[in-house]
């Protein structure tokens, strides 16, 4: 998928949902980003650092913005951050499984939003280094 492959050349990612409990894909997508190289902040009101990297409370609170948000939160918490993602014009948004359900992704593409859904990115980045 094209819009796949061109999320994965961008360098500047958040992760929504990111958590320092190693058990919890929040955590395993942040560390695998930032092994394969990706710039990523770690975003979660309720974490304030994970592997010796700050988390940030809101997409708001970056220093940076982010090229792609990554979001691994339940579809509710999902909903509000797309609409973050809007008011901050950040237009490129993975929603890995379990956070992509139809209210979501329609909330996505009714804001505009690029959106990646029913696809991991760990699962997509290993694909590609195969």
């Amino acid at each position: 998928m094209k819009l796949i492959d061109d999320f994965l050349k961008l360098k500047t990612w958040a992760v929504v949902g990111a958590t320092n409990n190693r058990e919890k894909f929040g955590f395993k997508i942040f560390h695998f980003l930032r092994e394969s190289g990706y710039k990523v902040y770690a975003v979660n009101p309720g974490v304030t650092e994970i592997e010796g990297e700050k988390c940030y409370p809101t997409l708001g609170d970056l220093p940076d913005k982010p090229d792609v948000v990554d979001i691994v939160v339940p579809p509710r918490v999902g909903e509000k951050i797309l609409h973050d993602c809007a008011k901050l014009n950040i237009k490129n948004v993975w929603l890995q499984p379990g956070a992509d359900t139809e209210q979501v992704i329609r909330t996505a593409e009714s804001l505009g939003l690029n959106v990646v859904h029913h696809a991991c990115v760990m699962v997509e980045i290993r694909n590609r280094k195969a």
